[in-house]
């Protein structure tokens, strides 16, 4: 007889062994790893993108497969692998930075705002759950018994109650309950505490009376016929009220349901809510036309800037002279100045704001308490408009110098000390030295630093929020104003403070204007830095 292996009769031969190595290294390689990773991931995100975009948030779901496409392009091309490791920083850039700016541009074109935030679907839906009572009060009463609640009503001389119900846990899913008459109730009749306890169960239940109509909780103690107050046409869009028959069209112009006349024209008060809708440029033909807007804007416009240039300057001077100073060799304690000048650097900003709002209070604040003693003077720094800028300009200064000083210091020492020697031979003293040699050697270095330190401060948010919140308002404006308001905060106000509601659009206009002028500061500034290159 031929022996027969028992390796081969399972199989485990050389060759198949070697079959076997073969797929555990393909399934298991690298390469097939990632592919596996990277289809995961596509589809995952891909499958995000489709609910986003189910739910409206059509610029979320673009993102997401912008985010998603890059990726897939990066890691799964050899070409571009080598890019991997920057993938997370241009991520970053779109997601905190490219996004939010096309966003908001996008919201500066359309009327959005508190009472135009939903969409056109989801406006009108809202308006078709709206009902109106159209039927006579059912007085109620709540009844307990051992296992839950029974609700009764009375129609006419009839008594008609429901089957026991559990008020948390036992209700139907479509919460209808079928009233049935009876001649008595079982149970104790349950306090008007117990019906405030459930009433927020109550409230999405739908009685059934005998004759099929429908009653819902109208008030504390009664039941009423509901129905809904309006009802959508076979076009899709043009609602009707139920209650008085009205005709309603939605205006594409406002975003708002409206009744028309006979001409076509749109009447009536506009219904709430409103939807969203692209109007242009009409949010930034606001800022030009309407004078209650235009007129803060263009003063806003101008303190922003005196605020931010001003600050700059002086913070500069200031810690130049400082930096020079603390670096005078001859000057004993240079370490413990340094020390004391930069501590204002070194504390929290908005605790400094919150303590110089204190000392500058007009009542009690113990600067006026000062000037008063000593000049018989109690500004009023919070009411009137140039004590507020000053007092603002002050504490501003206040918080930059030390950042100002440092650099400086640093700066210093990159000057040859062989110029000065040079000078003193020629018998110059220390303000001739700063004049002829410090000032001018400093000032290239730093020209890009101050224009940097002007963006900054012209939108300077917290310091103007946590001071004066930019106080003192302004009299006779179509959106809040202030006089200490800089851009970035009148933008602010508007936004989450306006008069009319929250106008985000109106808001975006705005802070795409700012967005231009940062911008071209910006580009100055890169400018203004290669031409000192040269």
């Amino acid at each position: 007889m031929q022996t027969v292996k028992v390796a081969e009769i399972l199989g485990d031969t050389p060759d198949s062994q070697q079959t076997c190595d073969q797929v555990n290294s393909r399934f298991f390689s690298p390469h097939f790893i990632k592919w596996c990773t990277l289809t995961l991931i596509g589809l995952m995100n891909g499958y995000a993108s489709v609910l986003m975009y189910s739910r409206g948030e059509t610029s979320f779901a673009v993102l997401t497969l912008i985010l998603t496409s890059l990726a897939l392009y990066i890691f799964g091309s050899k070409k571009t692998y080598a890019h991997r490791y920057i993938y997370p920083g241009v991520a970053g850039m779109i997601l905190f930075i490219v996004f939010p700016l096309v966003y908001t541009v996008g919201i500066a074109f359309t009327n959005y705002s508190a009472k135009n935030q939903l969409s056109f679907e989801r406006a009108q839906s809202v308006l078709l759950d709206s009902t109106y009572q159209s039927g006579d009060n059912y007085k109620f009463d709540l009844y307990r018994s051992e296992n839950g609640y029974r609700l009764a009503i009375k129609d006419g001389a009839q008594l008609l109650v429901t089957d026991e119900i559990n008020l948390k846990l036992k209700l139907p899913e479509n919460r209808r309950l079928v009233l049935t008459a009876v001649d008595a109730v079982v149970g104790s009749k349950a306090k008007i505490k117990e019906i405030v306890k459930n009433r927020a169960t109550l409230n999405s239940v739908d009685l059934i009376l005998p004759n099929g109509n429908e009653i819902r909780m109208s008030g504390l103690r009664k039941f009423a016929a509901v129905q809904p107050l309006y009802s959508v046409e076979s076009d899709g869009t043009t609602l009707i009220n139920n209650k008085d028959k009205t005709v309603l069209i939605p205006n594409m112009d406002t975003g708002f349901y409206q009744t028309i006349d006979a001409k076509g024209n749109y009447i009536g008060d506009p219904l709430s809510p409103g939807f969203t809708v692209v109007i242009g440029t009409a949010n930034f033909e606001r800022i030009w036309q309407d004078d209650g807007i235009k007129e803060p804007f263009i003063s806003i416009f101008f303190w922003t800037i005196i605020f931010s240039g001003l600050s700059v300057v002086a913070t500069v001077i200031i810690g130049l002279v400082l930096a020079s100073i603390v670096q005078w060799e001859a000057l004993r304690g240079r370490a413990i100045y340094r020390m004391l000048l930069i501590l204002p650097y070194a504390v929290p900003s908005f605790i400094s704001i919150l303590i110089f709002k204190g000392l500058f209070n007009q009542s009690f604040g113990e600067i006026n308490m000062v000037l008063e003693a000593l000049f018989g003077l109690s500004p009023s720094w919070f009411s009137d408009p140039i004590s507020a800028k000053a007092m603002v300009l002050m504490v501003n200064i206040w918080l930059g110098f030390p950042y100002m000083m440092i650099l400086s210091m640093g700066m210093l020492k990159s000057i040859p000390d062989d110029l000065y020697e040079a000078s003193a031979l020629d018998g110059a003293g220390p303000l001739q030295n700063f004049k002829n040699i410090t000032f001018p050697m400093m000032m290239k270095p730093l020209m890009p630093l101050m224009i940097a330190s002007f963006s900054f401060n012209f939108n300077n948010f917290v310091l103007i929020q946590l001071l004066t919140q930019g106080g003192p308002n302004m009299i006779g404006t179509s959106e809040p104003a202030g006089y200490t308001d800089l851009l970035v905060n009148y933008t602010y106000r508007i936004a989450f403070e306006g008069a009319g509601g929250q106008d985000f659009g109106l808001a975006s206009a705005i802070t795409t204007l700012i967005f231009l002028l940062v911008g071209g500061l910006a580009l100055f500034n890169l400018r203004f830095t290669k031409l000192s290159e040269k």
